[in-house]
């Protein structure tokens, strides 16, 4: 038994500096080890030495398991620092190379134009509101003196929820107009930007869903001239001294006199393009004188009160503002076109 013990430490021994992974040490420690292993299988045979072998023999297998158990320990430390070396290896980064520079994001041109619009307005003492896109017809239409029969209440131009034509996607942003006069008495000053909605057709300037700002003076002695000056001042803020606007008479149900006001097409320089459909201009906004009936319609004396409104195209303002041709560049969201901002 004692050269069988031998013979199993030594064999054991050169087995666990042998194996290659963790793996098949555990398959050695069962081998050797195990309750059906080597050492085990000597030991059951310990009820055949005599009363005074047996302790010797006892001893001598007790050792042998210790020098195994501490050689299987050692390995396996070993063997473990091997894998973590060669993990770390394989893992190494060149802490000297450059790292990737995290993506900034960008401001949309839209928000770019609709803050510079409101530095603008502000500066001039304009309070900025806003207001809610789902609308009533009263106050998209009846108070902004555009009855029953009128064509912009057309089913083929405007969003309605119900049959009645009752509620509504806001058309325009004069209805914030009407809301100004209720809450506030004169002299008001408003600027008030949001989402509006239109049956129109997707082209390289429309679309059904665009962005306008609405503007609106009630006070004393106020004048037409007041209000070519404003827009002529608003116009040379954000596109430069110089800039060529033009007004054209133009009819709106909530002003009088009406006009709108064109700015020279970016893209051509007033030649004719695509983008003004070869007329050289393009259309900015809608304004006007606030009629009468309107006043009155929102209990402001119209012979002691007069004003002026207007609604500003956002889109089309931001196109001429950054040279921008096709609208739906601007509704598309290519990371290519919003990095240029």
């Amino acid at each position: 038994m004692k050269e069988q013990l031998a013979k199993i430490k030594e064999e054991a021994l050169a087995s666990f500096q042998a194996a290659a992974t963790a793996a098949d040490l555990d398959e050695l420690r069962v081998k050797y080890l195990g309750k059906k292993g080597e050492l085990t299988a000597v030991l059951k045979q310990m009820g055949k030495l005599s009363a005074e072998e047996r302790p010797v023999m006892g001893q001598l297998a007790n050792d042998v398991r210790a020098a195994l158990e501490n050689a299987l320990e050692a390995c396996s430390k070993k063997l473990e620092a091997a894998a973590l070396e060669h993990r770390l290896k394989a893992e190494t980064l060149d802490v000297t190379i450059p790292g990737r520079v995290p993506a900034i994001g960008h401001q949309h041109p839209m928000n770019i134009a609709l803050d510079e619009l409101k530095t603008i307005f502000t500066g001039m003492g304009f309070v900025v509101l806003d207001g809610p896109e789902v609308e009533l017809s009263e106050y998209n239409f009846d108070r902004l003196n555009a009855g029953e029969g009128h064509p912009s209440r057309d089913w083929s131009d405007t969003f309605y929820f119900d049959a009645g034509s009752r509620v509504m996607l806001r058309s325009q942003t004069s209805p914030m107009q009407v809301r100004a006069m209720e809450a506030m008495k004169p002299p008001i000053r408003i600027v008030a930007p949001g989402r509006v909605y239109r049956k129109d057709e997707v082209d390289a300037t429309h679309s059904p869903m665009f962005h306008q700002v609405e503007g609106m003076v009630i006070d004393k002695n106020v004048t037409m001239a007041d209000l070519k000056g404003t827009l002529n001042t608003l116009v040379e803020r954000l596109y430069g001294a110089g800039s060529k606007t033009r007004f054209r008479p133009h009819h709106f149900p909530f002003t009088e006199p009406s006009c709108e006001m064109d700015v020279q097409c970016h893209k051509c320089g007033g030649a004719g393009c695509p983008t003004c459909k070869g007329e050289g201009w393009i259309e900015l906004l809608g304004a006007g004188m606030v009629h009468p009936r309107v006043l009155e319609m929102s209990g402001i004396d119209p012979e002691v009160y007069s004003g002026w409104a207007f609604g500003i195209g956002l889109e089309r303002m931001a196109m001429r503002r950054f040279k921008i041709d096709d609208l739906r560049l601007i509704f598309e969201n290519d990371v290519r076109f919003l990095e240029q901002f």
